[in-house]
């Protein structure tokens, strides 16, 4: 009877650790999903400030308006 219970409980053990090792996975794979959805979401801020940056100096300085073609 005591090894029939050792052997139940070593297979409740290794289930038990499956499942966790499963759960575990599954939470570094959404982990990893958000950390790319994060760093595309500072590229596309930092792609739109640079780009309305410059066309705010440009319209309030004057400056990139023309160029001067003549040495």
């Amino acid at each position: 009877m005591d090894l029939t219970n050792a052997i139940s409980g070593l297979q409740q053990a290794k289930t038990m650790a499956d499942v966790q090792m499963k759960v575990a996975r599954k939470m570094l794979d959404n982990q990893e999903m958000e950390g790319a959805a994060a760093i595309k979401l500072i590229n596309a801020a930092g792609n739109v400030g640079n780009r309305s940056g410059d066309a705010l100096i440009a319209a309030a300085t004057g400056l990139g308006g023309s160029l001067d073609t003549y040495a």
